[in-house]
């Protein structure tokens, strides 16, 4: 009698302790500790067409990449355009410079065709102020290890304009806008958060 009497409470404080143990797995962490709280991406983007003011006033210095946590990024820099750097993007089923149409293949699942509002040619100095070759990467872009990011195609400068051939891993929601002397090209890891 005594044996089962020790048995029953054994079990009553193994018990305890696990309904214990179980309550404080599901507590909020106490204030101060380092447990990592979930990342919460942006949604809502969407995959279609994109543009804002074009000026096509000022000249492309820089293209830059750089990876987040929810997306990737391409900075076009343009000093001195303010805040009203001029863009077009969209999606295309194949990528063709504008206006010669000469057509430039870009890995990827799928291609953001990309105007900026700004020449990468300076007509009065006679030269380049953006060192791209059309149909050739990106110079100084290195997107190897992007989670979205496949391929980079430099469409050229025309009428005001840079174009950019941008492959990504496949038609996911992106989001461009204007920056102090920059366009900002983000696109997402997913459609989900």
């Amino acid at each position: 009698m005594r044996r089962t009497g020790a048995v029953a409470a054994v079990l009553v404080l193994a018990g305890a302790t696990l309904g214990m143990a179980a309550g404080t797995a599901g507590a909020a962490p106490a204030e101060g500790s380092r447990a990592a709280a979930a990342t919460v991406c942006p949604t809502g983007w969407g995959s279609g067409t994109k543009s804002g003011t074009f000026t096509g006033a000022e000249h492309l210095k820089n293209i830059r990449t750089g990876k987040h946590e929810c997306f990737d990024r391409m900075v076009f820099d343009v000093p001195g355009g303010g805040n009203e750097i001029g863009y077009y993007v969209q999606y295309v089923d194949q990528f063709y410079t504008d206006p010669a149409g000469q057509h430039i293949p870009v890995a990827g699942g799928a291609i953001l065709d990309i105007h900026v509002g700004a020449w990468s040619y300076d007509l009065e100095a006679g030269e380049q102020t953006y060192p791209g070759k059309v149909g050739e990467p990106l110079p100084d872009v290195n997107i190897s290890g992007y989670s979205t990011f496949r391929d980079t195609r430099y469409g050229g400068t025309f009428e005001g304009q840079t174009q950019v051939g941008l492959g990504v891993r496949a038609r996911l929601p992106y989001r461009v806008f204007q920056l102090n002397d920059r366009v900002v090209v983000d696109v997402a890891h997913s459609w989900t958060s």
